[in-house]
């Protein structure tokens, strides 16, 4: 009887080492799960990063143009469009620009909305109701999206006479830019350097388009001549009179023959 128990208490102890000795060989091993541990913190922190990453790219495709449109009649004023069709900028090109930039809450509008709200505005409508020039340039690539632009603003425009559209390239708009001018008035002043060299920006900085068309016609020598022949614009054909199609041969204008000794 004694041995029997002996052999029992024996047994009991070889058990609990067993049991200590598994449980240090599990701790080594597993490092009491701390590795574990860090490896998921690890993977949490890639993860909030990448997503991070993300949400940036996400905002930067958003805010960056990816193309303009250059409104003048006096104000003039660029809209800044991203490649979902929203206005992401604003900018005044001239101080009465300023004003009406001021006055519009047209950021991160649709920009057929956009010129829509433009054309609405107060002051614009009535000098456009006073027979006021307004020309409206699609900048950009010569890519699907300033196609598309170009169409519907000039559907948007269709209804009002001495409103007119047309494109432009980007880095044509960038010399217009230097001199402190917007597209359509640098295009202006170009014409009238024509007729008369000593013309500079600062003499029509402030000047409404129609103004300057006027100009233009007292210049020309032949006023029937400079209407109906012009630079191509005003008319439906190739291109924007400027030897840039749109690569569907299509302009997407108005017929505006009073305009295009100017454009």
């Amino acid at each position: 009887m004694k041995d029997r128990m002996k052999n029992t208490f024996d047994r009991i102890c070889a058990e609990e080492e067993l049991k200590d000795k598994t449980r240090e060989f599990l701790t080594e091993k597993t490092k009491g799960y701390t590795k574990r541990r860090t490896f998921s913190y690890k993977y949490a922190v890639t993860a909030a990063v990448c997503l991070l990453l993300i949400l940036a790219g996400g905002c930067w495709t958003y805010f960056m143009p990816t193309a303009a449109i250059s409104i003048d009649i006096n104000p003039s004023l660029e809209l800044g469009v991203n490649r979902f069709g929203r206005v992401v900028s604003v900018h005044a090109r001239n101080q009465d620009g300023k004003g009406l930039a001021d006055s519009l809450n047209i950021k991160f509008m649709d920009y057929e909305r956009a010129v829509e709200e433009i054309l609405e505005n107060r002051n614009v409508a009535e000098l456009l109701s006073e027979d006021e020039v307004m020309t409206i340039a699609v900048i950009g690539s010569e890519g699907s999206q300033c196609r598309r632009m170009l169409s519907r603003l000039a559907a948007c425009t269709s209804g009002r006479g001495n409103a007119y559209c047309y494109f432009a390239r980007s880095d044509e708009v960038e010399k217009a830019h230097e001199a402190g001018l917007s597209y359509g008035k640098y295009r202006a002043l170009l014409k009238l350097q024509e007729l008369d060299p000593d013309i500079t920006a600062e003499d029509i900085q402030g000047m409404t388009m129609r103004e300057i068309r006027d100009w233009i016609l007292r210049l020309s020598p032949d006023q029937k001549g400079a209407q109906d022949g012009g630079e191509g614009y005003g008319h439906r054909g190739q291109g924007n009179g400027n030897g840039h199609g749109m690569g569907n041969g299509t302009r997407h204008c108005l017929d505006v023959p009073l305009l295009s000794v100017i454009l």
